[in-house]
């Protein structure tokens, strides 16, 4: 997979908002155990970060957004886009595809207000968003069988609305070949502050297959005392799996907290599909 696919339209638009924090990171406030989250969440609430890069941008066009819900080894899994780029992703949600899409788009109507109507067919989505499906589900099949084949929609799928199926062009991975890294994704950012984009990028950088913990990200940032203020952003990720806050982890080797799906259990699962399972042990989830 390469980045060649995006056209100009698709350029990341650097906008760092401050409407969505308030004085406390994740509820977090200013003098508690958790004040280096507070601090970082205050100065970003009182500090006016609008200096917009609109150069060789498109203007927001609120009608030229959309949404699709795909299939994955996990489940369905959903993207919104629009005329900036991929404006978020979002992980199966435990009660269903419908409560997956009603998630992604409460949090990505915050950020981009937008029509964000269904793709209900694969050849109704923009080239970049195809290969942006196609990428996430080779990732989450890992070198394992998944297939999806196709069959008659359910009466549950039928009000759940439509879902995407497998758009892969090969069905397995080869045993040698690496996972995609998702890297070629350009991803829309506005809406998101200065310093979730920075632990956002540290996180991007990790490889499929590997880990780091809050605290290494955090030290990079300049302070490990930011541990926190971590945590708390990557459980506001609005592109999971694209940024893979499955990759990071607690203090030794432990999960940690997660957001999407199952909690833990997501996570845990999505690095065994990754070949990150700990100590070499046989798969907790029978496949």
């Amino acid at each position: 997979m390469t980045g060649e696919i995006y056209s100009n339209n698709w350029l990341h638009i650097q906008y760092f908002s401050s409407v969505f924090l308030q004085c406390r990171a994740g509820g977090v406030a200013a003098g508690s155990g958790g004040s280096h989250a507070a601090t970082i969440a205050c100065k970003e609430k009182t500090t006016a970060m609008t200096n917009e890069s609109t150069t060789g941008s498109p203007a927001w066009d609120p009608e030229a957004t959309g949404h699709a819900l795909f299939a994955t080894r996990l489940g369905p899994c959903g993207v919104a886009w629009g005329d900036c780029g991929l404006a978020a992703f979002q992980l199966p949600e435990v009660d269903g595809p419908a409560a997956t899409r009603t998630r992604m788009l409460r949090g990505v109507q915050l950020r981009r207000p937008g029509s964000y109507a269904a793709a209900v067919r694969a050849e109704d989505l923009p080239a970049a968003v195809a290969q942006a499906i196609t990428g996430v589900q080779v990732l989450m099949a890992g070198h394992g069988e998944w297939t999806v084949e196709p069959s008659a929609p359910s009466a549950q799928q039928l009000r759940d609305g439509p879902v995407l199926p497998d758009l892969r062009a090969r069905r397995m991975l080869p045993a040698g070949q690496a996972l995609p890294d998702l890297a070629e994704l350009a991803l829309d950012w506005h809406g998101v502050s200065e310093f979730h984009r920075r632990v956002y990028e540290l996180t991007r950088a990790i490889a499929p297959g590997h880990t780091r913990t809050y605290g290494e990200i955090a030290r990079e940032l300049g302070e490990v005392g930011l541990s926190r203020a971590v945590g708390q952003a990557l459980g506001l990720n609005p592109f999971a799996p694209v940024i893979p806050c499955h990759r990071v982890l607690a203090a030794g080797a432990q999960p940690g907290g997660f957001s999407g799906g199952a909690g833990a259990l997501t996570k845990l699962r999505m690095l065994e599909i990754e070949g990150a399972a700990w100590g070499g042990t046989r798969s907790l989830f029978g496949d």
